[in-house]
């Protein structure tokens, strides 16, 4: 027979009325399977409140905790609908809607001084150049990039509503808008009297488990378009247009980003944007630094001589640990002083000097784009409209004082300076102590170094096998690479340990070698390592290498992989009623939380990015490379997951990025000292310039002869009896790696000679020499680049006249709307006024 839906006239009034009733309301709950709307398909949920059934014994506090904070919401003018458990799909879990209905929308945008539209900007936008054409490819179709057009706004008045562009009180105020307010409200409506003293705020009910969570809703699907043409699905264009792998080269929909996400996580976007594009800059140069070291590498007269038989080939070298280690020719080295030559050459002098050039243009027009962003994103006066901005409800909390604010006239709450040393006593000793943990990482990375040194020597003197790759794989080079994986491993460990304390290693200063009969020993057994063949450099680019690549690669794939993971775990935990409806609200449950300190992780990341490529850049001229390639990845990882994987955030404003402005100017400051010392003392160009200018008696090849000058000379018979090797040996003399000191027939033997002074001499004078040359420079740029563009000086005072005129000549037609006078009459009284 047919079905009876498609016959319903062979069936009885009342049963067809049932019939299309439950069809009705399963169509119903089929589109509310991504509905952001209650029951009714008209009012919007603007936040979401979950809990569960718990049968402990505090369960009857929690629930009459639950009670009272939800009446209080309701008496605040926020609308509640709750989702029982047996509708949601697990089972257990209670879903409180929210809805913040008109009246309560433009209270609080009062209070919080809500900037809204007034009148459509006639200032046009910024015209395209010549350029802009030439990067058609990298760009947005304009509809994504500017979903809204420009207005002159004004801070939301209750009794101006006839000022303000309302064409529909349902879409007026933007849905980051909303989630903003009601949180605001959330965070400071009270549940109840507990000992005494008044509870208040959802975070307090969420650390006490009431609540299991609380957020806004996404959207709806990230895969697909809204079905309803009066919802837009910003998440679905920020997934097609942001969020994609295959977006790269594209340029960000900052304005979305802003509107969907709020202004904190907007302009981290467009920091790490505009850091990104000024890295292709110096990874350009860096790039071409390494290009001109690699082409000079064969012809280089240093290695020349170290690799030639009849130079490097018979000079004898002393052994690199006591005993076990034989004597070996300079000639085994040649592979590794090429390769040192790839980044220790004339450019490095210069490309240290093009960084701290650059650090400073980066700080200078950082500046001026956060100003741009300021204007464009209505934050000019954000930091006078917060003036009273509201204290975080748990500051309020704790402070039982109140003092007078001057600035506003209202009584705050204030905790005393005697009740906050004890904090700042506990703060100072937790810092301490992780503090003392990563130094003593550092001290036992070393301990590592100098007592495998000398295993991996003994071994590769003794295995017949290894002979053929000694020329490349020296034991140095071996520790130095071992070494550099455990530094790597032990800062990753702290990261997942310790990842409140915003503290990472650098480089330790090497300690002083010593010389054969007079070695330098950690406590008293292990002897200190000398620097590679190819020079102290070398070590220093084969950590950075190793440490940088290694955070990057394990940071993108712990931050793709593991979100992915746990939410595809927690669904699959979830879905135990497969048969009821998956609604919008149980999928945004079971993603991720971004919380409060989601942004402070992403950006102490990249200002240790920054500091790997600003404080130990001229040791290795790739890390801008690297740090580009990370960040064109970083930043769709980065969209990804917060458009698929994350709940979304609380709305919230912030004008700047913070103290992390200050803390890149400190560390573009440091960059200049430590680059230029690590040109000085571990490159090998300053020595190499002495002997050049000073010590060369070869005027058609001034460095002819370097590679001797520069080791000094050892008597053998000078070796204290437990640090001789045993080998049997036809020479008596050995020579030291990179020293200067006197020969042994010298009346002050083994002493440093006065071409040690000189060339300590003329490193010391380089770091000044450059300091000042670079610091000049930035100082010079810095004043020279204005903080605020003229251009947007000028926009900002257009907009702030057109701004008082409308105010003006609203609150004219007004009073004459009142006062009903004739419009000269009242020209001339307000004029007189």
């Amino acid at each position: 027979s047919p079905h009876p839906l498609c016959c319903p006239q062979s069936m009885s009034s009342g049963e067809t009325s049932f019939l299309i009733g439950e069809q009705t309301l399963f169509q119903r709950l089929e589109q509310s399977k991504d509905s952001v709307f209650f029951r009714d398909g008209v009012r919007q949920i603007d936040f979401v409140l979950s809990y569960v059934d718990d049968i402990k014994k505090d369960s009857d506090i929690k629930a009459e905790r639950r009670k009272e904070f939800e009446l209080n919401l309701r008496k605040t003018g926020l609308e509640l609908e709750i989702e029982d458990k047996q509708d949601s799909e697990d089972g257990r879990t209670y879903f409180v809607k929210i809805h913040a209905p008109w009246e309560v929308l433009v209270t609080y945008a009062e209070v919080l001084g809500i900037k809204m539209p007034i009148k459509e900007s006639d200032i046009p936008r910024p015209e395209c150049t010549s350029l802009s054409y030439m990067l058609g490819p990298v760009k947005l179709p304009a509809t994504v990039k500017y979903p809204h057009p420009e207005y002159f706004t004004a801070q939301f008045s209750r009794h101006r509503q006839e000022l303000f562009l309302i064409e529909d009180e349902a879409s007026f105020f933007p849905s980051s808008a909303r989630n903003r307010i009601v949180y605001y409200i959330l965070s400071r409506c009270p549940f109840g009297v507990e000992d005494g003293k008044k509870k208040f705020g959802i975070e307090r009910l969420l650390t006490s488990n009431t609540y299991l969570s609380a957020y806004p809703l996404h959207d709806g699907q990230y895969w697909k378009p809204s079905e309803s043409p009066n919802h837009v699905n910003e998440r679905y264009i920020l997934r097609q247009n942001w969020a994609r792998f295959s977006y790269f080269y594209k340029e960000q929909p900052l304005d979305l980003i802003r509107n969907y996400y709020g202004e904190k996580i907007g302009i981290y976007f467009v920091f790490l944007g505009f850091y990104t594009e000024m890295l292709f800059i110096a990874a350009v140069v860096g790039l071409a630094c390494f290009v001109y070291g690699l082409f000079s590498m064969e012809g280089n007269p240093t290695s020349t001589e170290i690799c030639d038989p009849n130079i490097g080939g018979k000079i004898i070298m002393c052994p690199l640990c006591d005993e076990v280690c034989g004597y070996w020719r300079l000639n085994s080295t040649c592979s590794a002083s090429k390769f040192s030559h790839l980044f220790d050459n004339e450019s490095t002098v210069f490309f240290a000097i093009f960084m701290g050039i650059w650090v400073t243009l980066f700080l200078e027009f950082w500046k001026q784009r956060q100003a741009r962003l300021e204007y464009e994103w209505d934050l000019v006066d954000f930091e006078e409209e917060q003036q009273q901005l509201q204290l975080r409800p748990e500051f309020e909390a704790m402070c039982k004082h109140r003092k007078l604010n001057t600035m506003t006239n209202e009584m705050e709450p204030y905790m005393p300076l005697c009740h906050r040393i004890p904090w700042y006593f506990v703060s100072g000793a937790t810092v301490t102590l992780w503090m003392a943990l990563v130094v003593s990482s550092m001290v036992s990375v070393i301990v590592y170094r100098l007592s495998v040194f000398a295993t991996f020597a003994s071994f590769m003197e003794s295995e017949t096998s290894l002979q053929h790759v000694k020329s490349f794989f020296t034991p140095q080079l071996a520790t130095s690479l071992t070494g550099s994986c455990l530094n790597f491993i032990v800062i990753m460990i702290l990261n997942f340990f310790y990842e409140k304390i915003s503290a990472w290693i650098t480089k330790m200063g090497k300690l002083l070698v010593g010389y054969p009969g007079k070695y330098t020993y950690m406590f008293s057994k292990w002897r200190s390592e000398e620097c590679d063949p190819g020079g102290c450099l070398i070590e220093l680019t084969t950590q950075l290498t190793i440490i940088m690549i290694g955070r990057q690669i394990f940071s993108n794939i712990h931050e793709a992989i593991y979100p992915l993971v746990f939410n595809w775990w927690r669904r699959r935990r979830a879905r135990t009623n497969s048969e009821k409806l998956y609604s919008r609200w149980e999928q945004d449950h079971d993603l991720q939380i971004y919380g409060q300190l989601g942004l402070f992780y992403e950006y102490l990341e990249t200002v240790i990015q920054f500091g790997f490529v600003t404080l130990f850049v001229a040791s290795f001229p790739l890390a801008p490379l690297l740090a580009l390639i990370n960040n064109i990845v970083e930043i769709r990882v980065d969209a990804w997951k917060l458009t698929t994987q994350y709940r979304r955030p609380v709305a919230a404003k912030a004008h700047s990025i913070g103290v992390w402005q200050d803390i890149l100017y400190g560390m573009a400051v440091l960059s200049v000292a430590t680059n230029a010392f690590i040109v000085a003392f571990t490159s090998d160009i300053i020595p190499r310039l002495v002997y050049y200018y000073a010590y060369s008696k070869n005027s058609s090849e001034p460095l002819k002869g370097y590679v001797n000058n520069s080791l000094s000379v050892f008597l053998i018979a000078d070796f204290p009896n437990h640090t001789v090797p045993s080998e049997k040996r036809d020479f008596t003399t050995c020579r030291l790696y990179r020293d200067y000191r006197n020969p042994p027939d010298h009346e002050n033997k083994y002493v440093h000679n006065m071409q040690f002074w000189h060339v300590l001499a003329a490193k010391m004078t380089f770091i000044i020499v450059m300091e000042h040359i670079v610091f000049l420079v930035k100082f010079l740029l810095a004043w020279m680049i204005p903080d605020v563009p003229k251009d947007v000086a000028e926009r900002i005072k257009r907009e702030k006249l057109m701004t008082v005129k409308i105010l003006h000549d609203f609150e004219l037609n007004k009073l004459k709307d009142n006062l009903r006078l004739n419009p000269d009459e009242l020209n001339k009284q307000v004029m007189i006024e």
